[in-house]
């Protein structure tokens, strides 16, 4: 999706669609208090799955379930297709209900509580059954053939594993907009006029070819808006929320989407695909070293590498690994959006819609301006908005004093 989201505001705080928003202090408090308890409950989730995982180990669950289902007669030969995908999915299952208290608190209490949420409950909970639906469907076909791959490929699954991971990532950026989007929000081609007309000229001008430009049907569950190009090749389109069509100008939607193309541009979309590649496969090697570490002492009872009980233990050293390359990830995100914001500013030269559409951002979608230098390190994988303003207030700046 896009990387440039806005949120308007409740009702009662409305802004009119002028091309000069300003902050509004009031918001900027509620979005400090928003994103403390973000954090808090980032934390919360970040213990609750140590803590299940060190419990799991503790007491020998990851192997007790393993045996219970081979008893019940799902191991099966050549291959235990049934046993993993059986184990998977109560591991997949288990860990859900364990933290679904918390997914209704931070995914459907809170955004209603500071009103980025229209959503009801079941509703919320319909969007719910159909992610963990998808991640049945993808997680139980990856974890399958990485175990096989563990079983023949002991020394090299790995490699194979990436590489699969690789095009798997094609696969879904290039299929996304057309079989995974529509089953959350209903798209529809953007209705002829001056937008779209305008929208399809700055895709031109960028050289990139679309096939159409399409509103998606947001203000039925949030407030939040979303701007993007998305897909690949020929499933390759502009989306736009209707919630940024109904606050933003048609000025401010021109500068938001030029960052978008300012991605394409740059073929940040590919770039990302490799960057993610590299990490995945240097996790992975590591992971590897581990694992056989592991299986080869006697005292884990695991029977091999391609153990289905090995699977906590995988997702354990992964989640480790991503939790120390985080960072790493989130300063390479900065460092692209940075450049598609040059982009967008140097495309347009339209500074000042550019910082308005910002400043509705940081309203709208509760956004802190100057978050905790640390914080943004660590945990932002794009420049706080407070950043991205100044970044066009200084080009703005240099474009006067060329002129001059």
């Amino acid at each position: 999706m896009s990387d440039i989201a806005s949120s308007p505001t409740p009702a009662s705080e409305a802004q009119s669609p002028t091309p000069a928003a300003m902050v509004n202090p009031a918001r900027q408090e509620q979005a400090k208090r928003y994103a403390r308890v973000r954090r808090v409950l980032s934390l919360v989730d970040l213990a609750l799955g140590v803590v299940a995982l060190v419990v799991v180990f503790a007491l020998g669950l990851h192997v007790r379930l393993r045996d219970a289902l081979s008893s019940a007669g799902l191991g099966g030969h050549p291959w235990p297709f049934v046993l993993i995908a059986a184990y998977a999915a109560v591991f997949i299952l288990g860990y859900t209900l364990l933290t679904f208290p918390l997914a209704i608190y931070s995914g459907y209490a809170l955004p209603h509580r500071f009103g980025l949420s229209r959503q009801g409950f079941a509703g919320w909970l319909g969007d719910q059954g159909k992610g963990l639906l998808l991640s049945l469907i993808f997680g139980l076909g990856v974890i399958e053939v990485m175990y096989v791959l563990l079983a023949y490929q002991p020394l090299t699954w790995w490699l194979w594993v990436a590489g699969i991971a690789l095009i798997f990532t094609v696969v879904l950026a290039n299929l996304a907009p057309v079989l995974l989007l529509p089953l959350f929000y209903k798209l529809t081609p953007m209705p002829e006029g001056e937008l779209r007309d305008r929208l399809l000229r700055m895709a031109d001008r960028a050289h990139t070819r679309v096939r159409g430009v399409y509103v998606m049907h947001m203000s039925r569950k949030t407030t939040e808006g979303n701007a993007a190009l998305m897909g690949l090749g020929n499933t390759r389109r502009i989306v736009v929320g209707d919630t940024i069509m109904q606050e933003y100008t048609p000025d401010e939607v021109e500068v938001v989407l030029a960052h978008e193309l300012g991605h394409h541009v740059h073929a940040d979309i590919w770039k990302g695909i490799a960057v993610q590649t590299a990490l995945t496969l240097g996790g992975l090697a590591l992971v590897n070293l581990a694992l056989h570490a592991i299986v080869a002492h006697a005292a884990f009872g695991f029977r091999g590498l391609a153990d289905i009980a090995t699977l906590p233990v995988l997702l354990a050293l992964l989640g480790i690994y991503g939790f120390v390359t985080g960072p790493l990830g989130n300063t390479y995100s900065r460092i692209v959006e940075r450049q598609a914001d040059q982009y967008a500013l140097d495309m347009t030269r339209d500074p000042a819609n550019f910082i308005s559409a910002f400043h509705r951002l940081a309203n709208q979608n509760l956004a802190q301006l100057d978050p905790n230098p640390v914080v943004e390190a660590l945990f932002y994988d794009h420049p706080a908005i407070g950043k991205r303003i100044r970044h066009a207030e200084q080009w703005q700046a240099a474009q006067g004093t060329l002129r001059g």
